[in-house]
């Protein structure tokens, strides 16, 4: 292990370059604001740290052979080729807890941004028009909130949602007991959860098991006139089957912070470039519709970003390397935890 490590960072944004270099005296430090690549990752970093927006793919791990340690500046960590890091004995770091409270207070936004019909309201007066008639929305108080996954986010909702004196209900693969007693939800299977459900939030890891977990057979199951909210991953709900749902008014609305092949939607200009096979356009329509259904809310996944949840992910994602550093791997998501 070399005594003064090379980071390479990718995908900063300028205003935390200056941040970034003040904590890692000692270190070699390299910082692009542009996306990792093939032609762009440098091939003699002992660290490459990215954004979850960046793909870090077999063929970026296998390039750099000084690679050592991969930090994510994420809680998520399918943007990186884990079998690829694991072969090559590649401890890959994440950052655990950064938003528990502020992807779980962006749910809510969105939660509230759907029921009390706020952004067709603030639509109309900004046009002229300052009348209620057809706008009316739904209370809170007394519905029954499904949550689908009760990790740190999960709990954190419940929480909140606990506030507005509703009835929570939960499903996770693998039941909280303890935080079941303690936050005063109760736990269900997954086809109980959609069936009982007047708003489902989504906040679960995207995983193989969880790939479409609301998809086009178990949308039927869900209460008709149910608002369905997914701030964690894009693919956790099959485009087609949120399609059918809004249109078929099986949903009320959705609310998004995540879409599937969402790079697509931010690089318009990747559909020109590549063949058909990379560049899924099915998907990238669907997502168009959903984005334009007059009873969606979809934001540019930007619950994780507010001012403190990003000095937090700057800050562990930091000591994530130091620790590397002094011979101590802390937050590998690639150790089974079980």
């Amino acid at each position: 292990m070399p005594k003064k490590l090379k980071i390479a960072f990718y995908g900063v944004w300028p205003e935390m370059k200056d941040y970034v270099r003040s904590k890692m005296s000692g270190f070699s430090v390299a910082i692009s604001n542009e996306k990792i690549s093939e032609t762009n990752v440098s091939t003699d970093a002992d660290v490459l740290a990215v954004f979850v927006e960046i793909p870090v793919t077999k063929k970026i791990i296998e390039k750099n052979t000084h690679l050592k340690m991969i930090a994510t500046m994420s809680t998520g960590f399918d943007h990186i080729d884990l079998a690829a890091a694991k072969a090559n004995k590649i401890p890959v770091c994440n950052v655990p807890t950064y938003g528990e409270n502020t992807v779980a207070e962006h749910a809510m936004a969105l939660i509230l941004g759907l029921t009390r019909k706020l952004f067709p309201s603030v639509k109309r007066v900004k046009e002229g028009l300052y009348d209620f008639h057809g706008l009316r929305g739904v209370d809170l108080k007394g519905k029954t909130l499904g949550v689908i996954g009760t990790g740190h986010i999960g709990a954190h909702l419940i929480k909140m949602a606990s506030g507005f004196e509703m009835n929570i209900i939960a499903y996770d693969a693998f039941p909280n007991k303890d935080l079941e007693k303690k936050l005063g939800f109760k736990y269900t299977t997954l086809n109980k959860l959609l069936a009982q459900s007047d708003i489902i939030s989504l906040h679960t890891p995207l995983l193989p098991a969880t790939h479409h977990l609301i998809n086009k057979e178990n949308i039927k199951k869900i209460k008709k006139g149910a608002y369905l909210i997914n701030t964690a991953r894009g693919a956790l709900i099959d485009p087609e089957a949120l399609v059918w749902g809004l249109q078929s008014n099986q949903l009320a609305g959705a609310g998004l912070d995540v879409l599937e092949d969402e790079n697509l939607i931010q690089n318009y200009e990747q559909i020109i470039s590549c063949s058909n096979d990379e560049c899924k356009i099915k998907t990238t329509l669907l997502n168009n519709i959903i984005i334009d259904h007059p009873n969606s809310i979809v934001t540019p996944h930007n619950a994780f970003n507010s001012a403190e949840a990003i000095q937090r992910i700057l800050d562990v994602t930091i000591e994530n390397i130091k620790s590397f550093a002094k011979g101590k791997v802390i937050n590998d998501v690639t150790v089974s935890k079980k």
